[in-house]
């Protein structure tokens, strides 16, 4: 996975940090964020979810993981107090979120909104 980003980058998820957040973030495109942390379940229940939906829908909405212990900042900016949090930006604006394992059909309703 890469940290850099270039607008036309859709082959990845993208790790997030404090140092690309802003930059990633930016243009007019959908980005599907997962805050999570390495100590959680319920997050790490979700990772095989995320990637699988990141395959399907990949080509229209990027897809960004954000570690909430590493970029504490960022989490609290968006008021994420439990995770897994998804929160899908537009403009980079968050524009719909869902809170926890929401599983597959949580997740792809959030996608399917953006479309």
């Amino acid at each position: 996975m890469t940290n850099e980003f270039t607008p036309s980058q859709f082959g990845n998820i993208i790790e997030l940090s404090e140092k690309n957040f802003e930059n990633v973030l930016s243009g007019n495109t959908y980005i599907l964020v997962d805050f999570w942390a390495t100590w959680c379940g319920p997050c790490q229940f979700m990772l095989p979810i995320f990637d699988k939906l990141f395959k399907k829908y990949g080509d229209k909405v990027k897809f960004g993981r954000l570690n909430v212990d590493d970029n504490q900042s960022i989490a609290m900016r968006f008021d994420v107090y439990a995770i897994p949090t998804f929160v899908m930006f537009k403009n980079g604006q968050p524009v719909d979120r869902a809170v926890g394992a929401v599983g597959e059909n949580g997740l792809e309703n959030l996608l399917q909104k953006s479309q």
